[in-house]
């Protein structure tokens, strides 16, 4: 009877081994590489001359006024802190945004926003297909997976000649169906660099109303490409242009609060009915991801977008910021005809136009480590070390 009666083991066996996680890897590898004069330009984050991911000074002001004030850390509800996403909201899409057909939350990062949009059409649509341009970020096809959506690449972008191939794009597109979904990058293309015209904008909202396509736009890097409003301004045009559409949004890089996890989701609908029952199932949907998101990093931002002196100062060092990657694109593409087209591209990412067995090469011989693909992130350079890398690259183009 004991052993009738005996719990059955857990089958963990039966998991399937996942392959590493290749930049995780590739820091390894930095880290233990002895030589002084070794070049990380693989971990996407900001750094500054010297080489620092420095907390930014309005950050830092808000912090304080935070800690000074704050008078509970009771929790918050599943939409998080709703007047940060409210004063969020008028940065990202300003009067772009029509209230009573948009709902927005606060979610964890931006990766948070974009897996709890997946959920959201898996719940709306299951079997709709999520169209994501090749070459993207790693952590794209993913999330859209695990939410138990098809997704299917399209081509975007021409590696060898280092500019978008929109007829391709387009071509490719016709195979898409009314309700599946098209990403989008809003700004700065990670791992490209490269964004669409606004010719090109124009006809991928003509597409996305001709079709019956439902537009996602990742917007992760708003103000490191050109300023606040230009950067949004795509996004915004797709939301005038489309009765539904969906946003991403990440806060870890234009206010440098990587670890903090500070995201937002926004989700238009054809009328404030339907955004009734989005908001209602959005809500559901986080509450069982992760029940309220984190208060710190939300509470930073609302806190210097509503403090005057404070969003001056961060847009300010944000525009230094902007300058710095902006100037090191333009030494790039200064020194080698290859590189040409890095001038002319924005955000922190650019891809070089080589081999994976360059890579190789360039992080063996010369200690200079990047993704695989050839993906750089641009804010790892400086001055000195443009002529560095520019010297090493010349024999694989």
């Amino acid at each position: 009877m004991s052993e009738l009666l005996a719990p059955t083991p857990l089958p963990l066996g039966n998991l399937i081994d996942q392959p590493a996680d290749a930049l995780l890897g590739l820091i390894a590898l930095h880290r233990a590489d002895p030589r002084p004069e070794k070049l990380d330009l693989g971990v996407g984050v900001f750094r500054d001359d010297m080489q620092a991911t420095p907390v930014m000074r309005a950050v830092k002001a808000a912090e304080a006024h935070i800690a000074s004030t704050q008078a509970s850390k009771s929790y918050l509800g599943a939409e998080g802190d709703m007047l940060y996403a409210e004063r969020l909201a008028e940065v990202v899409l300003g009067s772009a945004i029509d209230h009573e057909r948009t709902a927005g939350v606060q979610t964890p990062g931006g990766t948070g926003a974009l897996r709890l949009g997946a959920e959201l059409l898996a719940r709306a649509h299951p079997g709709a297909t999520v169209w994501i341009g090749a070459p993207t970020w790693p952590n794209h096809a993913p999330i859209f997976g695990e939410a138990g959506l098809r997704t299917r690449s399209h081509r975007f972008y021409d590696i060898e000649r280092s500019r978008i191939d929109f007829a391709s794009m387009l071509d490719e597109l016709d195979n898409a169906r009314p309700g599946d979904v098209l990403l989008l990058h809003g700004c700065c293309h990670n791992p490209s660099g490269a964004d669409f015209s606004t010719g090109e904008w124009q006809a991928i909202a003509a597409l996305c109303e001709a079709r019956g396509l439902i537009p996602f736009v990742d917007l992760a890097y708003q103000g490191l490409g050109d300023e606040l409003a230009e950067d949004a301004a795509a996004t915004r045009r797709i939301f005038e242009a489309l009765p539904t559409a969906i946003l991403a949004y990440s806060c870890d890089k234009n206010f440098g609060l990587y670890r903090d996890r500070v995201g937002a989701l926004w989700i238009q609908s054809a009328n404030a009915g339907v955004n009734a029952l989005v908001r209602a199932n959005m809500l559901t949907l986080a509450r069982s991801l992760w029940s309220m998101p984190p208060d710190h990093g939300a509470a930073i931002v609302r806190t210097i977008l509503e403090d005057e002196a404070l969003r001056t100062d961060w847009e300010t060092e944000l525009a230094g910021m902007r300058a710095r990657i902006n100037g090191l694109r333009g030494a790039l593409a200064a020194a080698h005809p290859r590189l040409a087209p890095i001038g002319d591209q924005r955000g922190m990412f650019a891809m070089l136009p080589i081999a994976p067995e360059a890579v190789a090469q360039l992080r063996d011989q010369h200690g200079i480590y990047m993704a695989g693909n050839g993906r750089i992130n641009i804010a790892g350079l400086s001055a000195r070390t443009v002529p560095v890398l520019v010297a090493a690259l010349a024999p694989h183009f």
